[in-house]
């Protein structure tokens, strides 16, 4: 399709340049005339029956001169955008004056008057060319709430309706010459569906395109539209329409509202706008924020990188106009964000499943197929009852709801409708997504059209071939709804592996290549049928589907699948044990094969590992079709499963048993034993006046035994956790007693709140830290990882926190910490904030956190051990001011001393270094060729074959004690600490590999490649064709004696040289699981269980890497066939060959991951997925790239010049803001 004008390229042309500005309030300008009814009237409308004072849009036709004086107005302060005078120019709207017929006429007239005025100004000055904006105003009707409080279902307008009118004024719009269209001042999310469909749906007949403006108004301080939408749910709702802006207007103040409309800025992969009320009305109607007011406000915001337009609402005139256009000029416009592929759903609330996603349960029992309670329900009318069965569905885990009302007896169309319209009026049911089920295509359109969240449609087949299918997905994307596709073709549902293929392929084909459907938004049934129903053809039915999930996972990229898992036990309807064993071992295997989703009775799912091992043997022979007599046999013992048939007894006796309870208590704290602490538990309870002395006394005096040993470096870490571990137990099964008689908790020393980051997956040491000090009685809230910064702060604030701790691993983890306190800072906190993490140091708090924190301090806490005194000292009132003083002191030393340093150190233009580099001679070397090119993809590798290459040192080194491993097991110190960890994690390993806990899966590539320039690498597939980039960063640092100047480049033959060159990359992890049973632990409260599972996984995935890099000079890329090195010799990288990691020294951008991932397509090979701050997700991974040169070496990049880092933005095709931001830790300057 094509734009109706070019006006629309220089729009965006002219987003990308600047924050452009938006006119402000019409209806206020308007008001400010005091007009009377004569005005209103004109000679048109002069005997109209009907007061028409108020009409706003009318003056478009009666006084158009006035109209004309308001756009001039604005457009002399310098708006780049004036919006038409349309706001209540659809029929529905001026029905109110029973004007309705003229809708399409104001809206013809508005744009022809406001694009008169815009053409003018342009014609003025050609450099800065002005815009008009189609207003579509939000109707006075609600399509998704009632206007009858007594009857919730009841609606006053219907999506239809709407969709009539937005059409007609959509299409008067467009031909009065509107450059965009403004879909604004949203409160209900489903009229801005209906509006973006008119507008799609118009597009679409007449073959042409204009960009589209969405703007959603919040109206109180809860952060949701008046339909109950989060900011992100909104968003997901209506991303569909694709729009080249969205953002917010009218509501509250700005300052009110900051946080919500930050949340969409973030979420919005496109353009981002705010045109602000001047405040509320007051007592007069008038509006009191000054232009100053807004000047300053929108300047710190925009200053924060959020804005690409903005502008007013109520109550702006051009004298707010004016401030806020100088409030942004020379503020560079917000950059496109680029956002991971995910399938982003809504109800009131966004539910996103990307790659790294668990499974997600579908909930089947609104279904008057599949339930027979429902179906009785809905056909007796009682919807109250109905919807108390969704409820459930949803409280049980369900994250999604399945509605399905096909039956005989039912009117499917209305009870579909009247089901949804009652949903929405109860927000613990439709805050989750709704999928519309029937298998009549007129029941899903009026589900569709009542929905104001993005729903899955279940579901669309080639059954009735291409031409319906193409044509009911097109209606999908309209509506904006995901899609589910059955494995179903003009001949029949696919039975076999070959045939779920083959349609899913044909499917996806017609989908994303032919009309551009977003391939996130497809989920695939390929059609889960009943096993052991004693007929031979059915043996392999689940195979079949766990192979065809594999498929679809590896050939048809984003692409999801679920299917119906109640059909895989059908034959033991009746025998609802051994079906759900039945569900588990089949989810347990194709959830492994890549099932995203499945629609499950979320509150009747067996757990895998829970289920004795002869039942759970006999049904992974039926559905791994393992065995001819699996059916047989699974029969045999079917029935003795119909109860529990579990048990268990444990019992233990010690001498020290035999102390007092509150002595046995101390040793079982001190030692790490829980098996008697709830008995234990009982029995000082039964002595204690009051529950909560129990733990006020020997409870807490136990604990000062291990604070005291660990202070004197009697207890390490690893005991100290496993202290905790027993405290936590004890104190849960208090818990109740001391909720019963209504008593507080014993007083902690303090309250601290721990986060990693936003951007981060990282936890282990945090988590230890937490421990920690939770020994010590602190309190610690405990906010989990990838932590935005108004979470951080809004539950500090809420919570009255003593300290804030902020934990990272990767680099840019650091950006946010500064952003963090710099909001500290602004918002007025006043409480310390420690900061730590494996990427952190004592030189980045000093230089770039502490100096935007003054309210308090910022103090850098290098390890665990360290965090009691510090936070001790921290909360005193005694040695807190010379702590501070202290540390400002020693920070202004390492700020000197860094400045002193960075004169010293020379650095090279950046020409100069390339002349620098390392000149290989390639004419005398021939590079190895590898034993393939692509990728090839290892799933579920032996865990077993791990682990002789672990690297155990900074395992311990992740538990606080330090010494190189062996030696360290034998240390007069540390010894005995060690090797009890080194036993437990012997033992945690061998639950791990032979229990199969966590999974291993690895993706390895290699490619032809040439350097191009100095420093970027071309990539090129098998048939030479240039696939990728890789762009590196070379050493500035002058180095003695003429030693070259690295990068990574340098390796890698130049084009025009003649040599076929290769480069490798590889994406490693362990984690696969690691966090599922880590939270296990963790609900036990065994931390540390969950810590070590971490920790195991942390170093497994090193051993990954290792491994994966040693078959690579092998096997892979046989280039040391012959090598035979040691494990300490592979640590100490004595071999041929490197592997740097995007991130580290010798490749510090970590933006270069992304390529990787490209390459590799390594999400979907592996389920490694990247976060927004590009951390690899499960924490467990390890990526980088092989590089085979015998010259290759590791080196340190070390801090680079403003030159080069410019010229790598403009290689990159990055912003210079963006590149330094990435780049932060090593710019020797400050951007």
């Amino acid at each position: 399709m094509k734009p109706s004008t070019p006006r629309p390229d220089a729009l965006k042309a002219a987003l990308k340049d600047r924050i452009l500005v938006i006119d402000g309030a019409m209806g206020s300008m308007i008001q400010e005339y005091k007009l009377e009814e004569a005005a209103y009237r004109g000679e048109r409308f002069a005997d109209y029956h009907l007061d028409l004072r108020g009409n706003n849009d009318l003056l478009t036709l009666t006084r158009p001169d006035l109209i004309r004086d308001i756009h001039q107005a604005f457009l002399d302060v310098g708006a780049d955008i004036i919006e038409t005078n349309t706001f209540n120019s659809t029929a529905v709207a001026q029905d109110d004056y029973q004007l309705g017929e003229i809708a399409e006429e104001l809206n013809l007239a508005g744009a022809r008057l406001a694009r008169e005025m815009a053409d003018a100004e342009t014609a003025k000055n050609p450099a800065k060319p002005r815009f008009v904006a189609g207003v579509i105003g939000p109707t006075p009707r609600t399509a998704s709430i009632s206007p009858d409080v007594n009857d919730p279902g009841a609606r006053n307008i219907t999506f239809d309706k709407l969709v009539e009118d937005y059409y007609a004024a959509v299409r008067g719009l467009v031909n009065g010459g509107v450059d965009l269209l403004l879909i604004e001042t949203i409160f209900d999310s489903l009229n801005a569906k209906a509006a973006v469909y008119a507008v799609l749906q118009y597009f679409e007949d007449q073959s042409i395109e204009l960009p589209i403006m969405i703007s959603v108004t919040f109206p109180d301080t809860s952060g949701r539209t008046l339909s109950g939408q989060t900011p992100s749910a909104f968003w997901n709702s209506i991303s569909h329409a694709k729009p080249l802006i969205v953002g917010t207007n009218c509501g509250r103040r700005f300052s009110e509202i900051r946080p919500f409309v930050e949340e969409l800025s973030e979420a919005a992969e496109c353009y981002f706008s705010g045109h602000f009320n001047a405040g509320l009305p007051n007592e007069f109607g008038e509006y009191d924020e000054t232009p100053a007011d807004m000047h300053d406000e929108l300047r710190d915001f925009a200053q924060r990188g959020f804005l690409n337009l903005v502008g007013g609402c109520c109550g702006t005139t051009p004298g707010h106009i004016e401030a806020i256009a100088k409030a942004v000029e020379g503020i560079a416009p917000r950059p496109l964000p680029e956002l991971p592929v995910a399938c982003r759903l809504s109800g009131l609330e966004p539910f996103n499943i990307s790659a790294d996603s668990l499974f997600v349960n579908v909930g089947e029992r609104c279904n008057v197929t599949g339930s027979a309670i429902f179906k009785r329900l809905i056909l007796e009318g009682n919807y109250d009852e109905a919807l108390s069965v969704a409820r459930q569905q949803v409280e049980n885990g369900a994250q999604i709801i399945d509605v399905n009302m096909d039956e005989g007896m039912l009117d499917a169309k209305e009870a579909m409708v009247t089901f949804l319209n009652l949903i929405a009026s109860e927000p613990d049911i439709s805050r989750v997504p709704i999928m519309v089920d029937s298998s009549k295509w007129d029941v899903i359109e009026a589900g569709l059209k009542c929905i104001q969240g993005k729903p899955v449609v279940n579901s669309i087949s080639l059954k009735e071939g291409e031409e319906e299918f193409r044509e009911r997905a097109s209606q999908c994307m309209k509506f904006g709804a995901a899609v589910v596709v059955m494995a179903f073709d003009e001949t029949g549902q696919a039975d076999t592996f070959a045939r779920k293929a083959e349609i899913c392929k044909r499917s996806y084909d017609i989908l994303v290549n032919e009309i551009g459907f977003p391939p996130q938004d497809i989920i695939f049934d390929p059609n889960i049928f009943a096993v052991a129903t004693g007929i031979e053809e059915h043996n392999n039915y689940a195979v079949d589907f766990i192979e065809a999930t594999a498929y679809i996972k590896r050939e048809l990229p984003h692409a999801m699948v679920s299917g119906g898992v109640s059909n895989v036990s059908f034959s033991f309807r009746g025998n609802n044990p051994v079906r759900e064993a039945i569900h588990s071992v089949f989810l347990y295997h194709a959830i492994k094969a890549g099932m995203d989703m499945g629609i499950v009775n979320a509150g009747q799912l067996a757990i895998y590992d829970d289920l004795p091992a002869e039942l759970r043997d006999a049904v992974e022979d039926v559905v791994l079709n393992r065995r001819d007599d699996g059916t047989e046999r699974l029969l045999d013992i079917a029935e003795k499963y119909r109860g529990d048939g579990k048990g268990s007894t444990q019992k233990e006796d010690l001498s020290w048993r035999e102390l007092p309870v509150a002595k046995r208590i101390e040793h079982s704290l001190v030692k790490g034993i829980s098996t008697f602490i709830e008995e234990d538990a009982e029995a000082a309870r039964q002595e204690a006046a009051r529950p909560i002395d129990v733990i006020e006394g020997p409870l807490m005096d136990g604990m000062n035994v291990v604070g005291d040993l660990f202070g004197d470096g009697k207890m390490f870490l690893p005991q100290v956790v496993k202290s905790a571990r027993v405290m936590k137990q004890a104190v849960a099964y208090l818990n109740p007693y001391i909720e019963a008689q209504k008593e507080v908790g014993a007083k902690a020393n303090g309250k601290v709140l721990m986060a990693t980051v936003k951007g981060d997956v990282h936890d282990i040491g945090k988590n230890i830290v937490g421990v920690v000090l939770q020994c010590n009685n602190f309190e610690v809230i405990d906010l989990g990882v990838m932590v935005p910064c108004d979470k951080i702060l809004e539950t500090a604030k809420a919570e009255d926190v003593d300290i804030i701790g902020l934990s990272g691993l990767i680099t840019p983890s650091l950006d946010e910490m500064v952003h963090v306190a710099s909001e500290m800072q602004r918002l007025n906190f006043q409480v310390p904030l420690m900061i730590g993490g494996a990427t952190t140091s004592k030189a980045h708090t000093a230089v770039k956190i502490e100096p935007k924190y003054q309210n308090d301090v910022a103090v850098y806490v290098p390890d665990a051990s360290r965090s009691v005194a510090v936070a001790t000292q921290l909360i005193s009132r005694d040695m807190k001011a010379n702590f501070v003083a202290e540390r400002r002191d020693e920070y202004e030393r390492v700020r000197a001393r860094r400045e002193g340093n960075q004169r010293k150190t020379r650095l090279l233009d950046y020409p100069t270094a390339c002349s620098r580099g390392l000149n290989i001679d390639w004419a005398d070397y021939q590079p190895p060729t590898p034993a393939f090119l692509g990728t090839r993809v290892f799933t579920d590798y032996p865990l077993e074959k791990l682990r002789e290459t672990i690297d155990w040192t900074p395992f311990f080194i992740s538990w606080g004690l330090a010494g190189k491993y062996p030696k360290i097991l034998n240390d007069e110190k540390v010894g005995e600490a060690a090797q009890n960890l080194f036993n437990d994690a012997q033992q945690m390993l061998d639950k791990l590999i032979n229990e199969k806990r966590i999974h291993a899966n690895a993706v390895i590539g290699f490619w032809p490649a040439q350097r191009r320039g100095r420093d970027d690498i071309a990539v090129f597939n098998e048939q030479g064709e240039e696939i990728n980039i890789l762009h590196h960063l070379r050493q500035q640092a002058e180095k003695a004696d003429n030693k070259p100047q690295m990068s990574l480049a340098d390796y890698i033959a130049p084009e025009g040289s003649g040599v076929k060159d290769y480069i490798g990359g590889f994406a490693v992890t362990t984690g696969i699981g690691a966090d599922e049973l880590a939270q296990e632990y963790e609900a036990a409260n065994d931390d540390y269980s969950a810590i070590m599972v971490k920790a195991l996984a942390d170093r497994l995935a090193e051993s990954f890497a290792e491994h994966m890099h040693l078959r690579v000079r092998k096997e892979f890329w046989p280039y040391a066939t012959d090598e035979s090195l040691s494990n300490e010799e592979l640590i100490k990288e004595a071999y041929r060959g490197i592997r740097p990691a995007p991130g580290y020294p010798a490749c510090p951008d970590h933006t270069e991951k992304s390529t990787l991932f490209e390459l590799l397509d390594a999400t979907n090979a592996t389920g490694i997925s990247l976060t927004e701050h590009l951390a690899m997700f499960p924490a467990a991974a390890v990526s980088g790239f092989y590089y085979s040169h015998p010259d290759s070496r590791y080196f340190a990049v070390g801090r680079v010049a403003k030159d080069q880092v410019a010229d790598l933005a403009k290689r990159k095709g990055m912003e210079m803001a963006t590149m330094e931001r990435w780049l932060s830790p090593i710019l020797d300057y400050d951007p």
